[in-house]
């Protein structure tokens, strides 16, 4: 029999950046697990690399050049003397080939299985599992779909609309909308043609196109004795398919839909041998049916509304897991508590086709207070890039009604301050006004329809100089010293911080 309490890792490497991977930090430190972080030359002063126990740079900006790149990473972990990897989301997280090269290296992928991530990130693969373990799945292409005419008849047989989706990957890249034949041809190739730059894999597959549906997710856990979920996301609140706002539980699901949502997200899960923790997506048609669209197979950005309402360390959970421990979870799973919504800021200006913001944040103040949380890649001082995405932080209220978190959540918009790069802030603020949101009446179009949210009313326009202003003297006032870790020291003197902060610039 296996030992059931082996210790937990001695040092762990995180590779990523921003939020998640100070999110990670965070979880290590809690289980008296050393992290290292791994930056590149932009991100030499952010938060999780002072925060981190280690820090070790792995080369230029780019993401091609630093964060991608397998044997920076392996090379990194092996000098440092980390026995595990953590790969936060986004990069190489959902890379079966980076899990099995970390595998292969001695080292414990802090994930599934090299296995179950190659059975699920072939998104045709997947849906022929999925059938077979029956778990409904969107009508669709048996694989991939290349040749035009033979597209159309595969379109025609489904019924316009339909979708072209990328074979590898997600987040909305290689996906195409078809209302109709004519444009059929045009979308494969554009879809394929951004499948392959954003991938490596150009194989894109037809899916009939549910309309007006609502993105729900099940988040599940697994370790080598059983499989359980932790109740549903609602994710329907998306620009372009990224997600925008997500909220704990959701509106359109009751204790009958959550459990055959949940069921059905364990089958998959246990239909590819999964470990750890991950999340089984899927549409919600206005009857009631659903439909597995994929599993990601790591953390998700949004995993703190799950959190909030259901009182788990989901990460603590994953280090537990790759340690060879059982989930601390009881046999019978909690049920929801409350309400958590979660909204990403991010440095765009939403009134200019949401276009990416860049420059130094010459002021940030977050909120706080009763039912909040913050979870930032960012502070005063620091410098936001177009090398990476543009996620700033992201912002959770709980309360314990979905109107009581809501109005938690715009309490805690109006406290925010962010000078130096535009948001999506004010935006943000707009979007839970309006009266369809706060009756739950949403779905993936929701947006689509209301693009008047993008844009500020002239009222609001008019105030933003002087909220501007005010700020800006306030930070005056309080003539803010960032704090700055020395590399490898978890506490210490004054001098060890001095000494990291030049170091690092």
């Amino acid at each position: 029999m296996p030992d059931r309490n082996p210790p937990l890792f001695t040092r762990v490497l995180i590779a990523n950046r921003g939020e998640i991977a100070l999110r990670i930090v965070r979880a290590c430190r809690e289980a008296g697990v050393e992290s290292v972080a791994v930056y590149s030359d932009a991100d030499r002063g952010l938060p999780f690399v002072r925060a981190a126990d280690h820090a070790v740079g792995i080369g230029p900006s780019p993401a091609g050049q630093s964060y991608l790149r397998v044997d920076k990473l392996l090379a990194a972990a092996r000098d440092s003397g980390a026995g595990a990897i953590h790969p936060g989301y986004g990069f190489l997280a959902e890379r079966a080939d980076f899990a099995r090269a970390v595998e292969d290296a001695g080292l414990v992928f802090i994930g599934p299985p090299s296995a179950a991530i190659q059975a699920m990130g072939d998104k045709t693969e997947a849906r022929k599992r999925m059938i077979a373990a029956g778990v409904p799945v969107v009508p669709g292409s048996e694989g991939p779909v290349t040749d035009p005419a033979a597209a159309a008849v595969v379109a025609n047989a489904l019924g316009f609309p339909v979708l072209v989706k990328a074979v590898a990957g997600g987040g909305g890249r290689g996906m195409r909308e078809v209302h109709r034949e004519a444009d059929l041809a045009g979308a494969l190739t554009s879809a394929a043609s951004e499948a392959e730059k954003a991938f490596g894999d150009a194989r894109v597959y037809l899916e009939k196109l549910i309309l007006r549906p609502r993105h729900i997710e099940i988040q599940i856990l697994a370790d080598e004795a059983r499989t359980i979920h932790l109740g549903e996301r609602e994710c329907s609140i998306q620009r372009r398919h990224q997600k925008v706002v997500e909220e704990a539980p959701s509106s359109a699901v009751d204790a009958r839909l959550r459990d055959a949502m949940g069921a059905a997200a364990v089958a998959a899960a246990t239909a590819v041998g999964y470990r750890g923790a991950g999340t089984c997506e899927f549409l919600l048609g206005a009857d009631g049916r659903f439909f597995f669209l994929e599993m990601n197979t790591r953390i998700q950005v949004e995993h703190p509304v799950t959190e909030m309402v259901y009182g788990v360390d989901l990460v603590r959970e994953q280090l537990r897991i790759a340690a060879g421990h059982l989930m601390s979870l009881p046999e019978t799973p909690p049920a929801p508590h409350g309400w958590s919504i979660e909204c990403r800021i991010t440095s765009e200006d939403p009134s200019n086709a949401f276009l990416p913001s860049t420059g130094k944040i010459t002021y940030l103040s977050s909120p706080s207070g009763p039912g909040i949380r913050w979870d930032a890649g960012y502070e005063s001082g620091d410098e936001v890039t177009l090398h990476y995405d543009s996620l700033l932080a992201k912002l959770i209220a709980v309360a314990p009604t979905r109107p009581a978190a809501i109005d938690r959540m715009q309490r805690a918009l109006e406290e925010l301050v962010i000078v130096g790069v535009s948001s999506n802030q004010a935006f943000l603020r707009r979007l839970l006004s309006h009266h369809d949101f706060r009756r739950g009446e949403i779905d993936i179009a929701f947006l689509d329809r209301n693009p008047h949210l993008a844009s500020p009313p002239a009222d609001e326009e008019a105030l933003l100089p002087a909220v501007i202003l005010a700020a800006l003297l306030d930070a005056e006032r309080r003539h803010t010293v960032r704090p700055v870790v020395a590399e490898g020291a978890t506490t210490g003197s004054e001098w060890l911080r001095v000494a990291r902060r030049e170091g690092l610039r």
